[in-house]
């Protein structure tokens, strides 16, 4: 369609980089040789100054030319649509990596993150612990009998399933070797480390200009 532009933060705190969810798309983009260019807006006024983008004052969001997209869930499956390495052509391949990817925002990342939430405000032992521990037992079983999630090959549910489950607090929540080896085995993929470096490195730059 035309320029790929995935839009970030010009600045995070220290304790999200390496989180903040463009990196989902960088990653994406590297695994299918997509070129892209990463654009920023101000995190200061972050949550009123990009609504017109963005109705929920968040990143990242996406252009493929003149097209615009809002939401990484969105934004990876647009770039899966570019490539066979996110996600098979055949129809059964496809299913199941659509389904996977879903699973990853709709039944693990809604219960994580108000989770992880929760948790930061000083309620650790909150009341959506027993229900995140049934649900990472129950994707436990499911990865240890498989490599991937969909396709028999990694494919962009599992970029998303692994960018979810890596989050330390949630990386160490209980013992599941089967889950920590995927997690392990996802994120040691080059073009994750390179996504991870980018974001990280931009952020870096732009401490020298909030000190000066």
């Amino acid at each position: 369609m035309g320029e790929l532009t995935i839009w970030t933060y010009d600045w995070a705190p220290d304790g999200v980089r390496g989180f903040v969810r463009d990196l989902r798309l960088r990653w994406a983009c590297e695994e299918a040789d997509l070129a892209y260019a990463v654009r920023t807006i101000p995190f200061d006024g972050r949550e009123t100054n990009h609504l017109a983008r963005q109705p929920f004052g968040q990143v990242p969001f996406l252009n493929d030319g003149e097209l615009e997209l809002f939401e990484s869930g969105a934004g990876l499956l647009h770039l899966a649509r570019k490539s066979e390495k996110l996600m098979p052509t055949d129809p059964a391949g496809q299913a199941q990596t659509l389904q996977w990817t879903v699973a990853a925002l709709n039944s693990i990342e809604m219960v994580t993150v108000p989770w992880w939430y929760l948790r930061i405000c000083g309620d650790e032992d909150n009341q959506l612990t027993g229900w995140m521990g049934q649900r990472l037992n129950q994707l436990e079983t499911i990865l240890s009998q498989r490599e991937w999630l969909a396709a028999d090959r990694f494919t962009v549910a599992d970029l998303l399933m692994a960018d979810v489950l890596r989050v330390p607090e949630v990386r160490s929540f209980g013992g599941r070797p089967a889950t920590e080896a995927y997690v392990a085995r996802v994120t040691d993929r080059p073009s994750f480390r390179k996504a991870r470096a980018d974001q990280i490195g931009l952020f870096e730059k732009a401490d020298e200009k909030r000190t000066e």
